[in-house]
């Protein structure tokens, strides 16, 4: 991992993989570079280069006090331009909606990749006070319990699910992770619903989804495909349950960039 300055002074770590042309990979709630390795992998056996990140807070990267997705954005063009000053982006899931706010406000992306991004268009929010209590409780020192109700109200997860991550190994994993989830939930009730700017992005846009997936996210590819001009919606048959499956992910955005 090498790192760069976002333009707040942030450090933001990230590693590129492969040779050819430059596909930034944005990960969603939770994920560090780490995650998003197997598919910048694959793009790299396809001809393309993967680049991930730690988004701020995460991993190897820095935080600045105070948060806002505007700063986030500026992150992911700081990397763009340590890798050439252009590439393709694919987002997943919050990375997603991240990406689209990036571009929208001049991150030189030759192309967007929108992986089940949770744009909710006004329908069934998380409690618009989320965000503050998230940080009311990394502040207490309770980030096990930030984790919890992120994944309760800002991700919608069944009780018995939240529950056996929380008795699992990977529980302690997610609490480094906590800060995160107030930038993600920050970010998330910022542009629940897409901006005229984000909608009028002049870069190529393909939208994704898995099959099958969560229905609130097949809505969303859907209906964000459709509100964008020249956007096309793509389903991936090999990613399930909002995962990203490398092979066929990689597949799906080499046949555009070639």
């Amino acid at each position: 991992m090498i790192r760069t300055n976002s333009a707040d002074g942030t450090p933001i770590a990230f590693e590129r993989i492969g040779d050819g042309d430059p596909v930034l990979v944005v990960g969603g709630a939770f994920s560090t570079a780490d995650a998003g390795r197997p598919l910048a992998a694959a793009l790299a056996q396809a001809g393309l280069s993967g680049v991930v990140l730690d988004r701020r807070a995460r991993g190897g990267s820095g935080d600045t006090a105070p948060y806002a997705p505007e700063r986030e954005a500026e992150d992911l063009a700081a990397v763009v331009d340590a890798v050439g000053g252009a590439a393709a982006v694919f987002g997943h899931s919050s990375g997603a909606v991240l990406s689209l706010l990036a571009a929208a406000n001049g991150v030189a992306a030759t192309h967007l990749f929108l992986s089940e991004p949770p744009f909710r268009f006004g329908e069934d929010e998380p409690a618009d006070d989320l965000p503050e209590r998230l940080q009311a409780l990394v502040d207490a020192g309770r980030p096990g319990d930030a984790v919890t109700l992120f994944q309760r109200e800002g991700v919608g997860l069944p009780e018995a699910v939240i529950e056996e991550i929380r008795s699992s190994p990977m529980f302690a994993r997610l609490l480094p992770l906590a800060p995160s989830t107030v930038h993600d939930a920050t970010l998330t009730r910022a542009v629940s619903t897409p901006t005229p700017a984000m909608l009028a992005v002049r870069a190529p846009v393909t939208v994704l989804r898995g099959e099958p997936t969560v229905p609130l996210l097949v809505r969303a590819a859907e209906r964000l495909a459709g509100s964008i001009e020249h956007a096309e919606l793509v389903v991936v048959p090999e990613s399930r349950d909002h995962g990203v499956d490398p092979a066929g992910t990689a597949r799906e955005v080499a046949a555009r960039l070639r």
